[in-house]
């Protein structure tokens, strides 16, 4: 039985905490977060200054965007990342998040 007022669904669950790394093939080293919003915020702005098409632009923010914080949460740590790419002109650019120690996906 749950206690009052504490979630007992995955959806309802507090945010991951764990650290992240963000990494865009060809443009940026990996850089480390110490938190999911951050690195989300980073990224988002990142692919703002790519030569994206606007249909593109929408997608990450879809993807990324702040009220997606728990569903890419439950995805690193189910998954161990999340990836998506981008395409500038006809080549595919890998947009990648995972957590700053492996062993953290469960």
């Amino acid at each position: 039985m749950t206690p009052i007022g504490v979630p007992d669904t995955p959806e309802l669950a507090a945010p991951y905490p764990f650290p992240v790394v963000l990494e865009v093939q060809g443009l940026m080293e990996p850089e480390h977060f110490g938190k999911l919003p951050e690195a989300m915020a980073a990224l988002l702005t990142v692919v703002g200054t790519l030569p994206l098409s606007p249909d593109q632009q929408d997608y990450f923010v879809e993807l990324f965007g702040p009220s997606e914080e728990q569903a890419i949460g439950r995805r690193l740590a189910t998954h161990g990342e999340v990836r998506a790419l981008a395409f500038l002109d006809l080549t595919p650019t890998v947009v990648r998040l995972y957590p700053t120690d492996p062993g953290t996906a469960q």
